[in-house]
């Protein structure tokens, strides 16, 4: 049996990109707990595709490390404010948090947002300034900015005197003081002993667990995972589970797992302060409670922010919907959000009026594009609409929208521009602090306002732009916002395009599509710089005269066209268009497709307001 002495629960928060997956991958190689024949994989911890491929922690997920006798619990959280659920639910798994800042850019913006959530939960914090390897950086003026980030968040006296750790997780090195050898990662791992408490808990007490993630095993199914507040459980144990309605039911347990470096593995018995996983549940619930008596209560479970952000998923109703895609219909659509809803709380899915589309509501656009992503690589078909915020009414029956905080850094000489743009978008800039050569800018705008914000910002500062956002509060409406001012070039048929149309179409405006693309009705083929909405024919061939052979026009040379990934699609389209998605194309379409269904829906909709003013 473990004693909880020898255990330790930490969550490691840190903002995108400042090395909290590389150092999750130091402690595990440095752990000693790696077969001689076995090797880490890169980035162990990225187990999804997308979090490889964009760099990112997504989905917060839990390994071990045991160094020496003891057993250091570590879940890796995401960094990106649009999974801040997956930050908020493990929380009442830990005892401790690594706050990890980089030596040169200092705490972010997704460093308080997830800070602030640590320090309300009570939790020890140890700071790990990393990358001091990196030119330029600053690990004393960091220090000093993280303190007065501790104070400004209200931070507790005990939590204020935080200790401090320095060193590069890429290099491998961690030290207590900047005048210390650099050698490995061993300081570290004695801070976290020395600092983060053993687990509050009472083995003596009948078995209690908070379930606090869902994980996924091909053999046993879906597995409950969190921390052992009372008790122990072993295998064929019958428990109870008070689902979140209310209702209790009962289980039988088919299986215990412990977390190792690696994966899971099966143990026979959780003790009291682990973090395991168990499984036998058919039907449970991230935030339900595991008990071995049915008449004790159910933990509290902690709250999380509310989904500011509301799109529709819909199924393709286009000429080549069903031609693509291995799922189409809108009972497995439904059904793949209803199991994206058990284990992504902060995801919420519902039928809506009209048959074939569903309302799915986020803390983001960024988490519902990835969520996209992953039904599209799955073998899903289907539509999905251009983010809307949730609105509310106050008392008086005036809408209210969200607001965000917003920090931006972007360069001395694009600091006008930038400021004109948050301007177009209603933010409202409140501080300016000057660095060497860069400005950060502070302001307040509304959601809808960040909704293509990071596109244009890049554009702008030619890449050189950092944009961090966080949730700030519901206020009045700030009036209108226009995002797109540019109208599109539709297809006006269906068939294949040709050099010889898009090279007459070059003139109009900026083309999404090359020669030999399958196009429909309806469809955003390019950009008209004009506000309007042009139909074009894009198929036409070159017609053969007596004075054309059918050789002429093949030295055509177009422009490449503006590929769009799917975050830029979603951003890109109007209120009044879809994105198609299928596991090989994406492609921009107007909801109506026929010209004159589109024109007599105008017309209705402006009788409709001239009747009612």
């Amino acid at each position: 049996m473990s004693d909880t002495k020898n255990i330790r629960n930490i969550a490691i928060i840190a903002h995108v990109d400042h090395g909290k997956t590389t150092l999750v991958d130091e402690l595990l190689k440095s752990g000693g707990t790696e077969r001689e024949n076995s090797q880490l994989a890169e980035r162990a911890m990225d187990s999804m595709d997308l979090e490889k491929e964009k760099g990112i922690t997504i989905k917060a997920k839990n390994t071990s490390v045991h160094w020496k006798d003891k057993t250091i619990n570590i879940v890796d959280t995401p960094g990106h404010a649009d999974f801040g659920a997956e930050v908020e639910r493990v929380m009442k798994m830990v005892e401790g948090v690594l706050l990890l800042v980089d030596a040169h850019d200092g705490p972010q913006a997704q460093t308080r947002f997830v800070l602030k959530k640590a320090i309300a939960e009570g939790l020890k914090i140890i700071v790990v300034i990393n990358k001091i390897d990196r030119p330029h950086s600053t690990p004393e003026k960091v220090q000093d900015l993280v303190l007065e980030l501790l104070m400004e968040l209200e931070a507790s006296e005990d939590q204020f005197d935080a200790p401090f750790v320095y060193g590069s997780a890429k290099n491998g090195i961690m030290i207590k003081d900047l005048s210390d050898p650099q050698e490995n990662m061993e300081p570290l791992f004695q801070m976290i002993m020395e600092s983060i408490p053993e687990p509050v808990a009472m083995p003596d007490e009948p078995f209690k667990m908070l379930i606090s993630n869902i994980d996924w095993d091909d053999y046993v199914g879906r597995v409950a995972v969190g921390k052992i507040l009372s008790g122990s459980v072993k295998t064929s144990d019958r428990i109870f589970v008070a689902h979140r309605d209310g209702k209790k039911s009962r289980a039988r347990v088919s299986k215990v797992f412990e977390f190792t470096s690696t994966g899971i593995k099966e143990t026979p018995e959780g003790v009291a302060g682990n973090i395991i996983g168990l499984s036998g549940f058919e039907d449970i619930d991230i935030g339900e409670t595991l008990m071995a008596n049915e008449e004790d209560t159910a933990l509290p479970f902690v709250e999380i922010d509310p989904a500011t952000i509301q799109m529709q998923f819909a199924v393709n109703d286009g000429p080549l919907g069903g031609t693509e895609g291995k799922y189409v219909t809108s009972r497995q659509i439904w059904e793949r959000l209803q199991k994206e809803m058990k284990s992504n709380i902060s995801i919420h899915a519902s039928e809506s009026s009209k048959g074939g589309v569903f309302n799915v509501l986020a803390r983001g656009s960024m988490q519902i594009s990835v969520l996209v992503e992953m039904m599209r690589r799955e073998g899903f078909e289907l539509l999905v609409s251009r983010p809307d915020v949730v609105m509310k009414k106050d008392e008086e029956g005036k809408n209210l929208e969200p607001f965000e905080n917003l920090w931006i850094e972007v360069p001395n000489e694009c600091v006008g521009g930038v400021m004109k743009l948050l301007s177009e978008r209603r933010g409202k800039t409140e501080n300016m602090v000057q660095h060497n050569n860069t400005t950060t800018l502070e302001a307040v705008i509304p959601t809808r306002g960040i909704i293509g914000l990071e596109f244009e910002q890049i554009n702008l500062t030619n890449g050189r732009g950092v944009m961090s956002h966080l949730f700030k509060e519901y206020g009045p409406y700030a009036g209108e916002i226009v995002v797109r001012r540019t109208g599109t070039l539709l297809s006006n048929n269906k068939a294949c395009t040709t050099a010889y149309s898009l090279f007459a179409l070059e003139d109009r405006g900026k083309l999404f599509v090359g020669a030999g693309i399958e196009v429909y009705e309806g469809m955003i083929i390019g950009e008209n710089p004009r506000r309007e909405d042009l139909p074009v024919n894009a198929t036409k061939p070159k017609q053969l005269t007596n004075f054309r052979s059918n050789g002429d026009g093949k030295g055509i040379q177009l422009a490449p066209p503006m590929i769009f990934s799917l975050e830029r699609s979603i951003e890109y389209i109007a209120g009044d268009e879809y994105v198609e998605v299928t596991p090989q194309n994406l492609r921009m379409r107007k909801k109506i497709l026929r010209f004159e269904d589109r024109k007599r829906v105008q017309k209705q909709l402006k009788q409709l307001d001239e009747s009612l003013a």
